[in-house]
C-alpha cells in the first residue's frame, strides 16, 4: 500500500523528491518486513543484520520514528550507507558494527520489543537483478549459510522481551535455508511458537513448514521467505 511501480526505470537521483528524502527504493517483497514486524511507536527494535538500511529505514517510518532502533551489521563499512539513507530521510537510529552471533560483544543488556533477522543468505530470489548469484554460488555455500543461521537466532532470541516478536528473513529460494532453519529453531527451542503472519504475502506460495516463501515472478517480487515467532505461553 505505500509502494509505486515505475513504468519505466530511471537512475535513483533523478526521481523527484529522493534527495529531499520523500522517497526510497525497496522491491515490494522486502518492504513486507515493516508490516509484518509492526513495530509501534515507544518500543525498542533491533535489526540485526541492518546495512544498507532500505528495512531499517522502513520500520522508522512504520512508526512514525517514535521507535528506538539499533541498526547493527557486521561491517563497520557498510554501516555508512545505513548512516546516508538516515541522513537523507532524516530519520535516527543507534548505529552499531557488531557480530548478530556474539551479542557479549555490544549488547546493553536491555531487551528488545521487536527484532528482524534479515539473515545472510545464498540470495538466490534476487537473482534477476544480480545474475552473477548463478555463477558465484555453490551447493557447498547453503550448509555454511544455514548454520550461521541458526546461530543468528539462537543468539538473538534472549535479546527479545517476553511477549516481542522476531521475524526472520531471507532473499533465498532454498528450504535449507528457510523452513527447515525455522524448524529446527522451533524444535529445539521450547519457550518459541511460530505466529501467523498478519499481512498477506501476494504470491506467496504453501509450503510444509513454517513461514511463508513469495518466489519471483507471480507477483512480480524477488523471492523472500518470511516467518514470524514469539515466545510460547508458560
Amino acid at each position: 500500500p505505500q509502494a509505486l511501480r515505475l513504468e519505466t526505470a530511471v537512475a535513483a537521483s533523478k526521481l523527484p523528491g529522493f534527495a529531499a528524502g520523500l522517497v526510497t527504493i525497496q522491491d515490494a517483497a522486502s518492504q513486507l518486513a515493516a508490516s509484518l514486524l509492526d513495530p509501534q511507536p515507544g518500543m525498542r527494535v533491533l535489526d540485526a543484520c541492518a546495512a544498507p538500511g532500505g528495512k531499517s529505514t522502513h520500520l522508522l517510518e512504520h512508526a512514525g520514528g517514535e521507535i528506538e532502533l539499533t541498526a547493527l551489521d557486521v561491517s563497520a563499512e557498510r554501516l555508512q550507507l545505513v548512516a546516508s539513507n538516515l541522513a537523507r530521510l532524516g530519520l535516527k537510529a543507534q548505529l552499531l558494527a557488531g557480530d548478530a552471533t556474539t551479542p557479549e560483544s555490544w549488547w546493553d543488556g536491555r531487551l528488545f520489543d521487536r527484532i528482524l533477522v534479515d539473515a545472510p543468505c545464498s540470495a538466490t530470489g534476487v537473482i534477476r537483478r544480480h545474475p552473477d548469484i548463478k555463477f558465484l554460488r555453490r551447493a557447498t555455500d547453503i550448509p555454511a549459510l544455514a548454520a550461521r543461521q541458526a546461530q543468528m537466532l539462537d543468539k538473538l532470541w534472549p535479546l527479545l522481551r517476553p511477549g516481542g516478536q522476531l521475524l526472520y528473513s531471507t532473499c533465498s529460494l532454498f528450504r535449507a535455508e528457510n523452513s527447515a532453519v525455522v524448524s529446527s529453531f522451533l524444535n529445539t527451542h521450547r519457550d518459541v511458537r511460530e505466529l501467523p503472519l498478519p499481512v498477506e504475502l501476494p504470491g506467496a506460495t504453501p509450503g510444509d513448514g513454517p513461514g511463508r516463501q513469495l518466489m519471483p515472478g507471480p507477483a512480480d517480487t524477488d523471492g523472500f521467505y518470511y516467518a514470524l515467532m514469539t515466545h510460547a505461553p508458560g
